[in-house]
């Protein structure tokens, strides 16, 4: 019992003034808690753009972001869920052949139509399918990569928590404004020379990879699939090799304009799914690779 007298008498412990003063470490993990989609989006844009001093550009940064906020606003769980997304492959065979199909169909439909406007053949003709196949292989499998180093962090983050609260159409539309913000340094980085009209495309595909995502029951990796599909030929027509000039020029035009049919193919077609505000019941969109009367197809945005 402390007395009058007590010289400790109204000093706080060591262990009060902890609890009443939580370290830095605290409050950042609570500013994350309270708002993860904020908080990715300035981590991912912030590790991708810490390299353009360098000329580089991080496009891992989305994965690392993802990974980093998923661990301290949802843990371990949170950290499954999302791994679980990543290598979901219970999906249709349709839904491969659509992440297979329309991106190499429209590559090579544009590069097809380009040539029939005046450009040279020889662009397609000298492809070498090997050549194709390595540039397919690195960008599936390297994490630094366009779809292993972005697609986790825009489909397997962001947007189950942007469909949150919004019908897949608002939320898509906040996703690919954000997104085509985030490739916009690409155009003055030297060795990529994006044309600034493909941020328009990226907007457009921005649809497409929802739609998947959407379609195959969530799966993170058709969308990777389908990532790496698409930045398989379609580079080769804007390099040295590829088309030149005013020919370049034009296959650039197609190739936006055909993402951007793309786009609003998915949407009309499959209005229904865009038009949904019920998270819960957007399993219904899920179609099963096999009827399986035993196991519902349901699924969450927040993992199986």
């Amino acid at each position: 019992m402390k007395t009058r007298n007590d010289p400790t008498r109204g000093q706080r412990s060591p262990a009060t003034d902890s609890r009443r003063k939580p370290c830095k470490h605290n409050v950042v993990a609570a500013a994350v808690r309270r708002q993860p989609l904020l908080a990715f989006f300035l981590l991912a844009f912030s590790l991708t753009w810490a390299a353009l001093p360098w000329n580089s550009f991080m496009a891992g940064g989305p994965l690392t972001a993802a990974v980093v906020i998923t661990g301290i606003a949802d843990g371990r769980r949170g950290l499954r869920e999302l791994g679980s997304r990543i290598v979901r492959w219970r999906a249709g065979w349709q839904w491969y052949a659509a992440a297979i199909l329309i991106p190499l169909g429209l590559a090579f439909a544009t590069g097809a139509a380009n040539i029939a406007l005046g450009a040279p053949g020889s662009v397609i003709r000298h492809l070498q399918l090997s050549t194709l196949a390595a540039v397919f292989a690195a960008r599936l499998l390297l994490p630094v990569g366009a779809p292993l180093g972005e697609e986790p962090g825009w489909r397997g983050f962001a947007l189950p928590r942007l469909l949150d609260d919004r019908s897949p159409l608002t939320a898509t539309l906040i996703l690919a404004v954000i997104v085509a913000a985030w490739h916009v340094p690409l155009i003055w980085v030297s060795g990529e020379n994006l044309p600034p009209i493909f941020i328009l495309a990226t907007v457009a595909v921005t649809f497409f990879y929802t739609w998947l995502f959407l379609r195959s029951g969530g799966s993170v990796l058709l969308t990777i699939l389908a990532h790496a599909v698409e930045g398989t030929v379609a580079p080769q027509f804007t390099k040295s090799t590829g088309f030149s000039g005013s020919d370049k020029a034009h296959w650039t035009l197609l190739y936006t304009a055909g993402w951007c049919a793309v786009a609003i193919a998915v949407v009309v077609l499959d209005r229904k799914l865009w038009r949904s505000t019920n998270l819960r019941g957007l399993e219904r969109f899920a179609v099963p690779a096999k009827p399986d009367p035993s196991r519902a197809q349901a699924w969450s945005v927040y993992g199986a």
